[in-house]
């Protein structure tokens, strides 16, 4: 079942938050993502304050009365620079999705970003965007599998010292 982010969920969803985070620093081949001593406390906190300043969401998958997994969203907001050299259509943006690693391949995923479209269709928007940290071959493969693709690519080097 997909609910509204309540904030009696908030320990589980940082729970799940720090997963996620954990997981990345774990496929970080550049050795650049860690999680800060301060990250469970304070990232849900800024989490919930960008949702709310960007007329988002936040839904949770709930199962057995425990959080499987949670999807964040908000309207996207252009900057005066992005209209100089851009259509700038009206998107949401996806900030932060994650199913709990038992749970993953279940279906769970898809079930919540397809929650999150509604709510973007719900605004008039025409496009949805999604970061995916470069080395997260497995989110990549199911975006793609959701009929998204990449955009832009981030390239960095490493310099010796």
């Amino acid at each position: 079942m997909i609910i509204e982010y309540e904030d009696k969920y908030i320990e589980e969803v940082r729970d799940l938050l720090v997963e996620l985070e954990e997981y990345i620093v774990s496929i970080d081949k550049d050795e650049l993502d860690r999680v800060g001593e301060e990250y469970r406390e304070k990232y849900i906190v800024n989490l919930l304050n960008e949702v709310k300043m960007n007329n988002g969401k936040i839904y949770l998958y709930i199962e057995n009365s425990k959080i499987k997994g949670m999807i964040a969203g908000i309207l996207r907001k252009y900057t005066e620079e992005d209209y100089l050299d851009y259509k700038c259509p009206k998107a949401g943006e996806v900030l932060e999705l994650v199913t709990t690693q038992k749970e993953r391949s279940k279906g769970i995923g898809r079930k919540l970003l397809e929650k999150m479209e509604e709510y973007f269709k719900s605004f008039g928007c025409d496009y949805v965007y999604i970061d995916v940290f470069a080395y997260n071959d497995n989110a990549k493969k199911f975006y793609e599998k959701s009929n998204y693709h990449a955009r832009m690519h981030s390239y960095i080097k490493k310099l010796d010292k």
